[in-house]
């Protein structure tokens, strides 16, 4: 296999383009997201769970561009709302709603829930595909907590705000970098990826 220069990152989400390439910064590929792509016909992500919709998103996305791409679907659990908001994280308060809205639409759900019964955990899968469409790679990884009462903190995006990890007395939002790339889900998904891409980038041209 060719060894590959470039990756395409499948998100449109700034916060987590730059996580992404903080994350996988230290391999010697260019990473491109979608934005770089304005043609690009978008994946719709139909899928039952995150391994889904990521595997949805990382072969459409890789066949459109003809290029290796990376895609993660990540979500947030609650434990208290039957595992919701789940797979629709990102559409939970509406399809064009933002990062506020959907935190104040899960904070009013929890509102009748007491510190004990907020448990909640961070999701992500993710899958790398080739140009022509073959699924390379699939990791998962998970990072347990609990639902703040209200946001605290600047940083991150998304639920971050008013997800406490555990162990931490500080949400995502509040959490430097360095700590939360070591701990996150989205960290521990990406070792799987990591290890994966680094052989390709290692490979001989000939193997």
């Amino acid at each position: 296999m060719t060894i590959p220069r470039s990756l395409v990152v499948a998100t449109q989400n700034q916060g987590k383009l730059h996580e992404l390439r903080q994350l996988l910064g230290a391999l010697p590929l260019e990473l491109h997201g979608l934005a770089d792509f304005p043609n690009i016909e978008a994946i719709a992500e139909t899928g039952a769970s995150f391994i889904e919709n990521a595997s949805l998103k990382a072969v459409g996305y890789a066949t459109q561009i003809g290029q290796l791409a990376l895609a993660d679907d990540s979500g947030l659990e609650v434990d208290a709302l039957g595992g919701a908001p789940g797979v629709l994280s990102a559409r939970y308060a509406g399809e064009a709603s933002s990062d506020v809205e959907r935190i104040e639409k899960l904070l009013a759900e929890m509102s009748i829930y007491p510190k004990t019964e907020r448990s909640a955990r961070f999701v992500s899968a993710v899958v790398i595909a080739s140009g022509d469409g073959r699924i390379l790679s699939v990791s998962s990884g998970e990072c347990d907590g609990c639902i703040d009462f209200a946001p605290r903190g600047a940083g991150g995006f998304g639920y971050d705000p008013i997800f406490i990890p555990v162990g931490y007395d500080k949400t995502f939002g509040e959490l430097n970098t360095e700590t939360k790339n070591k701990i996150s889900h989205r960290a521990q998904a990406l070792m799987g990826a990591r290890k994966f891409l680094r052989t390709l980038t290692n490979a001989s041209g000939g193997s």
